[in-house]
């Protein structure tokens, strides 16, 4: 088994608690369904999100799900100047016997603008 990475980022409209939760728990479960893997694939996850997303710890929506013995960190990300507001961002480590041209990163609502060249 290989251990490969998969990117992934939604848009939120708020800095509200429920629409972090709601829009993160939507990314995990579009890379788990899109890559056709289970918690039990995953090694760990590596969340960022925008100095502008404070309400919650984006992970928390990763634990709801099911994610309770993988290892999940939150970090900010650096404040560019004029970057995309309101982003969760995830690298999830993986095992995993498929090349990386198989693996599908997933970059929902408005963060399909940060990759168009595999957007959605």
């Amino acid at each position: 088994m290989a251990v490969r990475a998969i990117r992934g980022a939604v848009q939120v409209d708020a800095d509200e608690r429920d629409q972090i939760l709601e829009a993160t728990a939507e990314l995990v479960s579009e890379v788990l369904q899109r890559n056709e893997m289970t918690t039990d694939d995953v090694i760990s996850v590596l969340f960022t999100s925008t100095p502008d997303l404070t309400a919650e710890f984006p992970a928390l929506a990763a634990r709801k799900l099911g994610f309770s013995d993988v290892p999940l960190i939150c970090a900010s990300e650096i404040a560019v100047p004029h970057a995309l507001p309101r982003v969760v961002r995830l690298m999830a480590h993986i095992e995993t016997d498929r090349p990386r041209a198989e693996l599908h990163h997933v970059y929902l609502r408005g963060a399909q603008a940060l990759r168009l060249d595999i957007a959605q």
